[in-house]
């Protein structure tokens, strides 16, 4: 089912990914996933900056803003901070049965998510996710709703009604496009709107305490309309993980040589062997 161009009630959906801390998190080397139990998670650092740029177009666009979080049921505390950091609602999407997807299984299950709240301006999401890497859940998105889209977006130029003029920065150039609405932003860091550079809100207490209060949704596969379960989870991954490893640093491997002629001739034999000198 296509979305009609302009037919939107103002809402604007952030997509936001509670990722754990790298420098503490487990992983699973056998079945090369991570073991996000293992460490708390927080907001996907990308994720903030689309949550400021949300709660800013909300002052020109109205409507509310509406945090949508595939996770485990312990993403709770993220979707909290959400809510601090300007989010009007939050939905959190837990079940087992999302378990173990790729980013196609994971964009598919968002999409259906976000039919179901119906009527948006806009989706939002981070350029990428710090345990990921690979910035296809955005567009991904996009793509099963039938709707326009624009990665690496640094610059948020104007918005009116019925459009958004972002510029996007692909490394070997940047293009200006205009989006109709309703339509999807992946955006990266640092981020402009209208000239003023974007840095993510840090929460007052009362908006902590506020957070606090709020309630989390939590919907399961069964809470989602019309949902293929055949497409959701591992089952509807086509991605496989055939290896996973940790990359370790080898070491320095001093030599120390008392005799220097004998240190110079060691360097020049090295340096041969790596055809560096001839």
């Amino acid at each position: 089912m296509a979305l009609e161009p302009g037919a939107s009630e103002g809402n604007i959906i952030v997509l936001v990914k509670p990722t754990p801390d790298i420098n503490k998190v487990r992983f699973d080397v056998e079945r090369g996933r991570i073991d996000r139990s293992s460490a708390e998670l927080e907001i996907n650092p990308f994720d903030l900056y689309a949550l400021e740029l949300a709660t800013r177009l909300r002052e020109i666009l109205g409507g509310r803003v509406i945090a949508v979080s595939m996770a485990p049921p312990h993403a709770e505390k993220a979707l909290r901070d959400a809510i601090a950091r300007g989010a009007d609602r939050a939905i959190l999407l837990s079940d087992k049965r999302f378990a173990g997807a790729d980013t196609l299984a994971t964009s598919y299950t968002l999409a259906m998510a976000i039919r179901k709240l119906g009527g948006f301006r806009l989706v939002l999401s981070g350029e990428k996710s710090v345990d990921g890497d690979t910035g296809q859940v955005g567009p991904e998105v996009a793509e099963h709703l039938n709707i326009p889209h624009a990665s690496f977006v640094h610059r948020v130029v104007d918005v009116d009604e019925d459009s958004i003029t972002v510029e996007s920065d692909f490394g070997d150039g940047y293009y200006l496009v205009r989006l109709r609405f309703p339509a999807l932003l992946s955006v990266s860091r640092p981020l402009t709107f209208r000239g003023e550079s974007l840095e993510p809100r840090i929460p007052k207490l009362s908006d902590v305490l506020r957070s606090r209060r709020a309630r989390i949704e939590v919907w399961s596969a069964d809470d989602v309309p019309g949902i293929d379960f055949r497409r959701i989870g591992l089952t509807g991954s086509p991605t496989r993980v055939v290896k996973a490893f940790y990359a370790l640093e080898e070491g320095r491997r001093p030599v120390v040589y008392k005799d220097p002629e004998a240190a110079v001739e060691e360097i020049i034999k090295v340096l041969r062997s790596r055809k560096l000198l001839r």
